[in-house]
């Protein structure tokens, strides 16, 4: 492989990029119009502009970007994650174009883009499950038949999707029809499938998952387990790895499942197999992603691979260069999504431009970026900057050093996550390891946000203050 395009934006077509440049390998980005002057764009060897601004009109347009693969003599695409990482058709696009999919074959992408067709592939392999039904159904009759065998509290849930959308909890049986219709409608909306499934909600639920990669020799490697329970409208924003709950025996046979799901889609390249557990550390198969996770790099620094270069040199064709048991957890990492976004205000997308934008260094320290000081930030996409993701011997160390290193992340211009990074890290709950995916609703308020950050100020006078009399003490010391 002489040549990959990386089919994406941001931080996450930087961070492949530099792995790509690493190997050898000449790097193309493509870009929209409002992306020229972006880091990735720079970066690369060559690149091209694909379209306007909207991602439908750009990033998310295959065919444009397999012919530009084409005439640029491209051998690999890498799809990152979002946008196109996780559509079989593109997929099998490139695979028809004679351009090697760096990810797992079409075949494996849409059976486990299904979560009622995963269901179907993974159950021959006596891996857990969530109590429910394994079919798609709008029968509010056939729901509450089985709501009241698995019992309330259950959950609705979109077959096609995910982001948490198309989802209800339902509580008791007079809320099951319009918590059916609701969910039905999102599902239709978001992903134009209205197909929902039934099961038991788990009530206090912590989201755990687990790195796996496979080669086309037949080996499947997990690469140990993420934990990613503090999310806000289900999605991540905190992650680490390993999970501060599980014991060794549970990671293997966790680590094992998670391997047994990508053995029953043929599965090749990098995957996560995603579990819910509930508070008896009973674990539940939930879905399967096709791709390279958003918080990989926790992973990374516990295990000391590069798992891009792991899938790059999977898609040539080579056979995984580690066994299991060469594989082992060595300290602790923990991962801060940086979005523009106001935590004061709901999460809502905070635009403007980056006056100032300086990001933390030192040791232990990783910021996967895809912006610089200067740019605007683009309405068109996820409104991630970066990743903020810091590494330590013990999870203590790793969270102390993400604390300082957030003080150390200066952003003007915009609200960002910041802040709630600091109430997450300096909240008792989370460093006692005693949450679950509940955090941010029994836990955070902006309040809470706005009483830290005062708290915060008042220590930074007092130190001035201190250090502004001790200068003068200096000041008028007599010279001899």
């Amino acid at each position: 492989m002489k040549k990959i395009l990386i089919a994406n934006r941001g931080e996450i077509a930087v961070r492949v990029m530099k792995t790509v440049k690493k190997m050898g390998i000449q790097t193309v980005a493509v870009f929209s119009e409002a992306d020229r002057n972006a880091p990735h764009v720079l970066l690369a060897d060559e690149a091209v502009c694909i379209g306007e601004a909207p991602s439908n009109k750009s990033y998310l347009r295959g065919d444009k970007i397999i012919e530009v693969a084409k005439e640029l003599n491209v051998d690999g695409i890498h799809p990152g994650y979002g946008f196109l990482s996780e559509n079989a058709e593109f997929a099998e696009a490139v695979e028809n174009s004679g351009i090697t999919f760096i990810g797992p074959k079409s075949k494996a992408i849409k059976i486990m883009g299904s979560k009622l067709a995963a269901k179907e592939t993974v159950k021959e392999y006596d891996i857990p499950m969530v109590p429910g039904i394994d079919e798609a159904i709008t029968d509010v009759d056939k729901a509450k038949e089985i709501a009241s065998e698995v019992g309330y509290p259950i959950l609705i849930k979109a077959s096609a999707g995910g982001g948490g959308k198309g989802m209800r909890i339902v509580e008791k049986e007079e809320d099951l029809e319009s918590g059916m219709k609701r969910a039905i409608s999102e599902a239709t909306s978001a992903f134009g499938d209205g197909s929902v499934f039934v099961e038991k909600y788990v009530k206090s639920p912590r989201h755990i998952e687990v790195q796996v990669m496979a080669d086309t020799h037949g080996n499947v490697l997990h690469f140990f387990e993420r934990e990613c329970s503090v999310q806000r409208r289900h999605q991540k924003v905190v992650e680490e790895a390993p999970s501060s709950i599980l014991t060794p025996e549970l990671r293997k046979k966790m680590g094992e499942a998670a391997c047994k799901v990508a053995k029953s889609c043929d599965y090749v390249g990098a995957g996560t197999v995603e579990f819910l557990m509930d508070a008896d550390h009973n674990f539940y198969f939930l879905e399967m992603n096709t791709r390279l996770q958003v918080e990989h790099p926790v992973t990374e620094l516990i295990t000391g691979v590069d798992l891009v270069e792991l899938q790059i040199k999977v898609a040539r064709g080579e056979a995984l260069p580690m066994k299991q048991e060469d594989l082992a957890i060595n300290g602790h990492a923990v991962e801060l999504r940086v979005y523009a976004e106001d935590p004061l205000n709901d999460f809502l997308p905070s635009v403007g431009n980056l006056e100032t934008y300086q990001l933390p260094m030192g040791e232990g320290v990783r910021v996967d970026n895809g912006f610089r000081e200067g740019m605007d930030i683009p309405i068109y996409y996820d409104p991630m900057l970066s990743k903020l993701i810091t590494y330590g011997k013990t999870r203590e160390e790793a969270i102390e050093l993400m604390l300082e290193a957030i003080q150390n992340y200066k952003i003007k211009g915009v609200q960002t996550t910041l802040p709630f990074g600091s109430f997450v890290f300096a909240h008792e709950a989370f460093r006692s390891g005693n949450f679950d995916t509940h955090f941010v609703k029994t836990y955070y308020s902006p309040e809470k946000i706005k009483e830290q950050t005062a708290a915060e100020a008042e220590v930074a006078a007092m130190i001035a203050l201190y250090q502004y009399l001790e200068d003068k003490k200096l000041v008028r010391l007599p010279s001899n």
